[in-house]
């Protein structure tokens, strides 16, 4: 994230604030967050208005802290200590940059403490990094040059380049954009497929919701694929993990995962946000589709927290029932995997030496080959397939 929107202050000028209390409302790329306090003291001023953009770092308020600080003591002036930054305020002499000039110094051995950043407070930008290395006596530019046109000739003249149209991303929509690249251009991908019989899921939800509290969330086929898939993640703990570092450094690796944590895809007005339901394994039908039902109302409506957001190491679309028989998802990275669900249809099975009409519906598990081969992806699938056909849903 480089940036985000004030939607709210949630106190005013003059307010005693405390450590952790609520101070006000950012609106991201994937949601809208509360922003707690990380000092106690006065708000003397907010520098930021409601609806405004700021840069991450970039100060938003100012807090009068109760005592003068170390360097007014030292320096004798007398005179009060600068207020807080109520956001931004630099920890551990970190240089302030963005993720981009930082990885363009790494590769060019540049030494950020070096650079004058043009950014907020002086953070660091790209440019700032550009200029740094234009300034290297030998080094070859990163940005491309017009090519010098030779002596005596005038530069070629053409017509003026129409003017760009278009509809310009949200940022949800930017931020899908960088995390589907960043997939289908880092992610070495393959697919497995199989069929499901969801006669038992079907059965399985008419005697649980009959069993149901009011107003308690009633199970959809979604909670059984959530619980399906937990149990699967726990059988084969190798694809509970997600891929770290890039491939070919010394540092990339897989790291596992504790628990089933898994990822929902929801569509919500301008794109799509993954929410993270955490520990899925522990918990039975009736509290999974209680918490998937509340953590989609929540995406929906902006509200989800961050911790919401992180952690998943797999994630289910299902487009449900207008959507195609069979699609494919990307993966989210850095997961090791996501599961596609086509919609439910009626179909010709084979049961018993006799043929069936069943509901079924397609599965498609697209998987990281850098975590997992073709075998281990066809068994994760199969034990997805048999919990949900099996009969372990009478015990829930």
């Amino acid at each position: 994230m480089e940036s985000a929107r004030l939607l709210r202050w949630l106190k005013a000028a003059g307010d005693q604030v405390r450590q952790g209390e609520p101070l006000l409302e950012l609106e991201t790329e994937k949601s809208t967050v509360e922003v707690e306090s990380t000092e106690n003291g006065r708000l003397i001023e907010i520098l930021l208005k409601e609806g405004d953009e700021a840069a991450v770092g970039a100060p938003i308020a100012w807090l009068e802290g109760a005592a003068p600080s170390a360097a007014a003591i030292s320096s004798g002036s007398g005179t009060e200590a600068p207020p807080h930054e109520a956001v931004g305020s630099p920890s551990g002499g970190r240089i302030r940059s963005s993720p981009a000039a930082r990885r363009l110094a790494s590769e060019r051995s540049i030494d950020l403490r070096e650079v004058s950043g043009t950014g907020p407070r002086g953070r660091v930008q790209l440019s700032d990094v550009t200029r740094a290395i234009e300034r290297r006596p030998g080094e070859p530019s990163p940005r491309p040059r017009e090519p010098a046109q030779p002596s005596g000739e005038p530069p070629p003249q053409g017509p003026a380049p129409a003017a760009a149209s278009g509809v310009a991303l949200t940022p949800m929509r930017r931020a899908l954009a960088r995390s589907m690249t960043r997939s289908n251009a880092t992610i070495p991908q393959f697919t497995v497929e199989r069929a499901v019989d969801l006669t038992p899921v079907k059965e399985a939800r008419i005697r649980l919701r009959a069993g149901l509290p009011e107003g308690a969330a009633r199970p959809s086929i979604n909670d059984f694929l959530l619980a399906s898939v937990a149990r699967a993640l726990l059988l084969y703990p190798a694809l509970n993990a997600t891929f770290i570092g890039e491939a070919d450094s010394a540092e990339a690796a897989v790291a596992a995962a504790r628990g089933a944590h898994i990822g929902f895809v929801v569509a919500v007005d301008g794109g799509l946000l993954v929410p993270v339901l955490h520990d899925v394994g522990r918990w039975g039908i009736a509290e999974v589709a209680q918490r998937r039902s509340d953590v989609v109302e929540r995406a929906l409506q902006g509200k989800l927290r961050r911790e919401e957001l992180e952690g998943a190491t797999i994630s289910i679309s299902n487009l449900g029932p207008s959507g195609p028989d069979r699609f494919t998802a990307m993966i989210n990275p850095p997961q090791s995997a996501i599961l596609a669900v086509g919609r439910e249809r009626d179909s010709v099975v084979a049961r018993g030496g006799g043929v069936q009409i069943r509901p079924t519906a397609q599965l498609t598990l697209t998987v990281d080959h850098r975590i997992a081969d073709g075998r281990l992806a066809s068994e994760f699938l199969r034990a997805i397939v048999e919990a949900l056909e099996g009969s372990a849903w009478n015990l829930l």
